[in-house]
């Protein structure tokens, strides 16, 4: 079976992170093999039931990537999995390269940190599902961004693509949905990215519904929304280092954004729209 988007290390010409996504009809299945590939499968819209063996995982999912975190399953490498909606819906698998084996697991919506980021135009909401201290994998690290309509986000541009004690190196697939405007008009939004060493690169791509971009290396940012539709987007991230870690180096053009957010607030329609207890800001 095909994929609606499919990114693998090989086709993107590097080491370790995929996304692929896939759409089932209501009462439709999909086996799924990992191979050589952790694997979180996350709803975007839907629900569904993934089991591994002996052991089912309900994935009550959501309505849109706009209506909230959702609960998902993590598939360990060398593994099968079966999925199967009821309703339909369509799914996401972020992936990563690894040797490191860790059980079939459970991510529970209500258990994803969700970060307000940023100030003022900067503003923007980070479900942070598969991070860093918050879900264990061997090398896959995985999140959602949300940036209203004209804000911007992936702001300040950074970079982590030379490994050391201040920066990761890491692989980044963006996989974008924008919301359509009140009369179902086509969104779009717009991201950049530039070289930091000698390895050129220089993107100006204006981003539509389900495209992705991919950042091998380079300073990356910023993701503009353009005024009258929210972006989504699904950051997935690996790379080469036994230690997994998010290390980043700011643009020293643009460094200096992040001291100017003290003196502004956070984005309103981000501050109403935080639809649990518990959600942070930084």
């Amino acid at each position: 079976m095909s994929y609606d988007v499919e990114i693998t290390p090989e086709s993107a010409g590097w080491g370790f992170s995929s996304l692929r996504t896939f759409a089932l009809d209501p009462g439709g299945r999909r086996e799924l093999r990992t191979g050589a590939e952790e694997m979180i499968l996350i709803p975007l819209a839907g629900s569904a039931s993934v089991t591994s063996g002996a052991e089912t995982f309900q994935l009550a999912g959501r309505e849109s990537v706009f209506a909230g975190p959702s609960d998902f399953g993590y598939l360990p490498v060398d593994s099968t999995a079966e999925v199967v909606s009821e309703r339909g819906g369509r799914f996401a698998l972020c992936g990563a390269r690894t040797d490191v084996r860790l059980p079939f697991r459970y991510g529970a919506a209500t258990d994803v940190p969700v970060e307000l980021r940023g100030a003022g135009q900067s503003s923007r909401m980070v479900r942070n599902f598969g991070t860093v201290g918050v879900f264990e994998t061997g090398k896959l690290i995985a999140c959602e961004v949300i940036t209203p309509d004209g804000n911007w986000s992936s702001y300040p541009a950074h970079k982590h693509d030379q490994a050391g004690p201040q920066e990761s190196e890491l692989e980044e697939i963006y996989y974008f949905e924008i919301d359509a405007g009140p009369g179902g008009e086509p969104g779009f939004g717009y991201m950049r990215t530039t070289a930091s060493d000698d390895r050129p690169i220089d993107v100006l791509q204006e981003v539509r519904d389900r495209d992705v971009v991919l950042v091998p290396y380079g300073w990356h940012g910023p993701c503009v929304a353009a005024p009258g539709f929210e972006m989504y987007y699904l950051n997935v991230m690996a790379g080469p280092a036994d230690e997994r870690a998010w290390l980043i180096s700011d643009h020293p053009d643009h460094a200096f954004v992040r001291a100017t957010w003290a003196d502004q607030q956070i984005d309103p329609r981000l501050t109403q729209r935080v639809d649990r207890p518990g959600a942070t800001s930084a």
